[in-house]
């Protein structure tokens, strides 16, 4: 039976009994309507008899005296309109009459009534009028007298009954209240004993569902549910035995794999050399490999914590993990220059960290791994290429310059006239060796910046006279290569706090890339934007710019593109970028696939020169 089909057959009995009540009071109010209309119904026609009757009993006393004062035919009395109607209303009363006192007064009545008719008529027999009168006096008036009581005893005892039948109406009504409030009190028992009957009965293969569930919840997956109820209970109850053997047979056949699924990915983990911390979504340590606790002092607790790392790695850590968590994609450090160094009293090692998250099928993140690369030795290896190759550039220095005079003397005719081949070849040599001279420049240059040797004399410099500057300079190779040099117009006032020798390099190799990566007819844009606290200079071209895949990689050092001319050593850009951020400001590109590039860098705004103060440079182009 199913559970619709017996909630139904359970609330049967209380149906019944509502139908059991409304039946029995509908035919108790209708016989008590019925009872009631009637019994006031004859009352109220008994009480109007009795009213006429006391009426005609009056009209009859005038005219027994208007006879017996010889005004009316004696004749006229005997068979008046009014002893008629009396006679017919008395006749009316004694039908309508229930009560036994009301039938006692109405039997008096007809007696004295009979009693007056006889003495009418023997008075009305006197011949003489003084006996007539005397008659009425003597005989008829005292029986007027009794009527005119009898009526009106029997007119109180109609009215009487009138308000007792209405009484009698109350309390029966009062009874059925009463007893309908009873029925109602027995429904309601019986619905409340149906309900608990039928939740019982409901709720009870719930609940041993429910504690299946909640064993089978806590892991104990051999637990069934075996309940008795309506067919859809049943089918519950199957579908979640169903599931949980499936549950056991899935734990069966996966667990062992699982498990070593789990132990090879921990050996992994373990085998690494370098620190590895893999974070939950609230940023707490989920796991780490033995190299990593190495670097956590131990405090007891079972669950490690940052806070007795190093304060540089920690804040390293720190940011890379929560810039993981947020859905910002992975950390990869470009340069040596992302490293982290050991504080003391640790020992001197250098950190590279990087970070990927951790996702599952969904794609969502689930956790972040940060691994500490350890650099030390390849910094080292850094360092020995450096110093290799700022000895091997000074060795080449001195040798270069005696060259150079040489060829210079040779070109000016010192040694003797040339021919025109052998000037030629002497001009290719000098241009030869102008380049290396430049590429041992830029070496010198950046082993100066990664020493840290390099002076800066700061100072304000306006923006407009860097711009005119680097107007000034290029005007004649940008005319040579038919490429165009524009200014934007910008106030004089503008000006930055800088090395002027470091940022006109900066400049300087921006402007030779722009006019190295622009074709004939195009043009060079030269810019400078105040920003709130920082002023950013543009260089832009109209170039086939730089593809994504190398947009990131053009400011490392000794990195060339593809189809860079051989001249390039791939410094220039590593550079310029180390010289902006040691004067406090930054670098960047914007470009696009055939849209041009726009070099920009940042540098930290002077206070305005008052005398300088709202004149503007007027756009100058060549």
């Amino acid at each position: 039976m199913s559970s619709r089909v017996r909630t139904i057959t359970a609330c049967l009995p209380l149906a019944l009994a509502l139908i059991t009540i409304a039946v029995a009071a509908v035919q108790f109010v209708s016989s008590l309507g019925r009872t009631s209309l009637s019994l006031l119904s004859e009352n109220y026609r008994s009480a109007l008899i009795a009213q006429r009757m006391e009426a005609e009993l009056d009209q009859l006393a005038r005219e027994v005296h208007r006879v017996a004062a010889g005004l009316e035919d004696r004749t006229l009395a005997q068979g008046s309109s009014d002893e008629k109607a009396f006679q017919s209303d008395l006749a009316l009363q004694e039908g309508t009459i229930r009560e036994p006192r009301a039938a006692e007064l109405a039997a008096t009545l007809r007696q004295e009534w009979a009693d007056f008719q006889s003495g009418l008529r023997a008075c009305m027999m006197r011949e003489k009028l003084s006996e007539r009168q005397a008659c009425a006096l003597r005989d008829l008036e005292p029986r007027l007298s009794a009527l005119s009581r009898g009526s009106t005893l029997l007119l109180q005892q109609e009215q009487e009954a009138t308000i007792q039948a209405g009484k009698n109406l109350l309390g029966r009504f009062g009874a059925l209240t009463g007893w309908l409030l009873v029925l109602a009190l027995a429904a309601t028992a019986i619905g409340f004993g149906c309900a608990w009957l039928l939740t019982s009965r409901a709720m009870q293969p719930l609940v041993t569902l429910s504690r299946a569930i909640e064993q089978f919840g806590r892991g104990d997956l051999a637990v069934r549910a075996h309940v008795r109820g309506g067919e859809e209970v049943r089918a519950l109850a199957r579908a979640f035995n169903d599931m949980a053997d499936r549950m056991e047979q899935y734990r069966r056949s996966s667990l062992g794999e699982m498990l070593h699924t789990q132990l090879a990915a921990k050996a992994v983990l373990n085998s690494l050399p370098d620190p590895v911390f893999v974070f939950d979504l609230d940023g707490d340590i989920l796991s780490l490999n033995p190299a990593a606790e190495k670097l956590l002092p131990s405090d007891g607790s079972c669950m490690p914590t940052l806070r007795g790392l190093d304060p540089h790695l920690r804040a390293a850590v720190d940011t890379l993990r929560w810039h993981v968590l947020q859905g910002k994609g992975a950390v990869s450090p470009t340069s040596f220059d992302e490293a982290v160094r050991l504080s003391p009293p640790h020992d001197d090692r250098l950190f590279l960290p990087r970070a990927e998250p951790v996702q599952d099928q969904d794609g969502s993140i689930v956790a972040a791994t940060v691994l500490l690369q350890d650099v030390t030795r390849l910094s080292r290896f850094d360092e020995l290429r450096n110093d290799l190759v700022l000895t091997t550039a000074h060795q080449f220095r001195t040798p270069l310059t005696s060259v150079r005079m040489a060829i210079h003397l040779c070109l000016e005719g010192v040694a003797g006239s040339l021919s025109e081949k052998q000037q030629d070849l002497l001009e290719a040599a000098r241009e030869e060796c102008e380049r290396l001279h430049s590429s041992i420049n830029e070496m010198l240059d950046l082993a100066r910046l990664q020493s840290a040797t390099i002076e800066l004399d700061q100072e304000e410099i306006f923006a407009g006279d860097l711009l005119s500057r680097a107007l000034r300079t290029y005007r004649s190779n940008a005319a040579a290569r038919s490429v165009a040099i524009r200014i934007e117009p910008v106030r004089e006032d503008l000006s930055v706090w800088a090395d002027q020798e470091s940022i006109w390099l900066v400049f300087s190799n921006l402007m030779e890339n722009a006019l190295r990566h622009t074709p004939a007819g195009g043009s060079i844009t030269l810019r400078a934007r105040s920003n709130a606290e920082s002023l950013r200079f543009e260089v832009e071209d109209t170039g086939p710019g730089i593809p994504v895949a190398y947009r990131d990689r053009i400011f490392e050092k000794f990195w060339r593109g593809p189809g860079s001319s051989i001249n390039n050593t791939g410094l220039g850009l590593s550079i310029a970028r180390t010289m902006v951020s040691v004067n406090g400001g930054e670098m960047g590109v914007e470009s696009g696939p055939e849209a041009g590039s726009t070099f920009w860098f940042t540098l930290p705004q002077a206070k305005h020169s008052p005398s300088r103060k709202g004149r503007s440079l007027k756009a100058a182009s060549v």
